[in-house]
């Protein structure tokens, strides 16, 4: 696209009132809101959670897993994690251990307990991606997907700038 009908574009669209309906985030917030109650109230039927249901997914069932290794596989901040680990833990779904290589690391266990709430959370996760593929051909989900790392790479640029600002044209120190 030239510079100048860009340029127009955003003009127009900056300039332009958005209905909510409108925007991108609105639609991802709003199915992201309906898909996690869907899933809450599945688990609160079990006795835990969305948020516990995902960490169980995400704790190997046979080796466990690092504690510092769950948070980023859930974009969490180890804080919000710790909490929750406690509370499964209180709960009866996990243990901790020394780690057997690096006895400054702890891993993360499932109990019996944890793994049936495991299998339950994947089930949910299954049978809700079986029900959207009855219902959205494979060529609507490539679009789907392609869509949402397009967004993803929006988010990092904008992230990226946000971090890591462009260099400063004034000089910060005198010597």
């Amino acid at each position: 696209m030239h510079a100048y009908n860009l340029f127009i574009k955003l003009g127009v669209l900056i300039n332009m009132p958005m209905k909510r309906e409108d925007t991108v985030d609105y639609h991802i917030k709003s199915a992201w809101h309906a898909i996690s109650r869907m899933y809450n109230q599945k688990a609160v039927l079990e006795d835990f959670t969305t948020a516990i249901g995902f960490v169980l997914i995400n704790i190997n069932s046979k080796e466990g897993t690092p504690a510092t290794k769950i948070a980023p596989l859930m974009g969490l901040e180890a804080r919000s994690l710790t909490r929750m680990l406690k509370s499964m833990e209180e709960k009866g779904f996990i243990y901790r251990k020394a780690d057997t290589q690096d006895k400054r690391s702890v891993r993360i266990y499932l109990t019996a307990e944890g793994k049936r709430k495991k299998e339950i959370s994947v089930g949910t996760i299954k049978d809700f991606n079986l029900q959207v593929r009855e219902l959205v051909s494979e060529e609507e989900l490539d679009t789907f997907f392609t869509v949402f790392k397009k967004i993803n790479q929006v988010i990092d640029h904008i992230n990226s700038e946000t971090v890591n600002p462009d260099t400063y044209e004034d000089q910060l120190y005198e010597l």
